[in-house]
């Protein structure tokens, strides 16, 4: 295990370290201690490493992540997580707006809640919450899959495209394109799968799933209204 101080050397020197480590590093495990909430935290990784950030974190930690495992023993600011390719980024806490911003891959596991914008625009990336999320999550969602154990604010799916949202508990209103749709077994299976990868404690029968009515890849004058 390699520790960083981040108080004493820096993000700078943290950064160039971390993208210094190829995928045939042998130091594989790295714990960044006094993270203070400090911005910009292990982002543009790409190795197959282990990155454990001892307290919160600010703006953007773990943007733009490719293969390497973020894991943050705290809470996380604004954008964690935006545009990751893979890999995986665990958050011990809540997490703030826009988690997983235009995600294309990988996996984000928020264990307390996410705020406003949870997934937006996200385009294959899978985010699990095991807490609640605020309004505007998922809005024009491309692909991927966001799962919410606790409860969903309003104008989820707000423009949606084929993006899948599971929800377990109550939807406090849905955008503009959004509908609740049929639950068939590949829906049970991806779910399963993601529950289980996220160290979930709940069933995949006990969510609905919500997805685009498609009503808004067009243009039709009866539908401007919703525009």
């Amino acid at each position: 295990m390699q520790t960083f101080d981040l108080a004493e050397q820096g993000l700078r020197a943290l950064n160039q370290t971390l993208h210094a480590q190829k995928d045939s590093t042998n130091q594989t495990a790295w714990d960044i201690v006094n993270a203070k909430g400090s911005h910009a935290i292990a982002v543009g990784l790409d190795a197959p490493i282990e990155v454990n950030v001892r307290g919160s974190t600010g703006y953007y930690c773990g943007g733009m992540n490719k293969q390497a495992t973020v894991h943050i023993h705290g809470s996380a600011g604004p954008g964690v997580g935006e545009n990751m390719m893979s890999g995986t980024i665990i958050i011990e806490g809540d997490a703030s707006q826009y988690a997983g911003a235009t995600g294309r891959g990988g996996l984000l596991v928020i264990k307390g809640n996410a705020s406003s914008r949870c997934g937006i625009s996200m385009k294959g990336i899978d985010i699990v919450v095991h807490g609640s999320i605020g309004h505007m999550s998922a809005f024009m969602a491309q692909s991927g899959n966001l799962v919410v154990l606790g409860d969903a604010g309003d104008a989820l799916g707000d423009s949606l495209y084929e993006a899948r949202l599971f929800v377990r508990g109550s939807v406090k209103s849905l955008g503009a394109d959004c509908v609740k749709k049929e639950m068939r077994a590949e829906h049970l299976e991806i779910l399963a799968d993601l529950l289980e990868r996220a160290d979930a404690d709940a069933k995949p029968e006990e969510f609905t799933r919500y997805g685009s009515a498609r009503k808004l890849y067009n243009f039709h004058i009866d539908n401007a209204s919703a525009y």
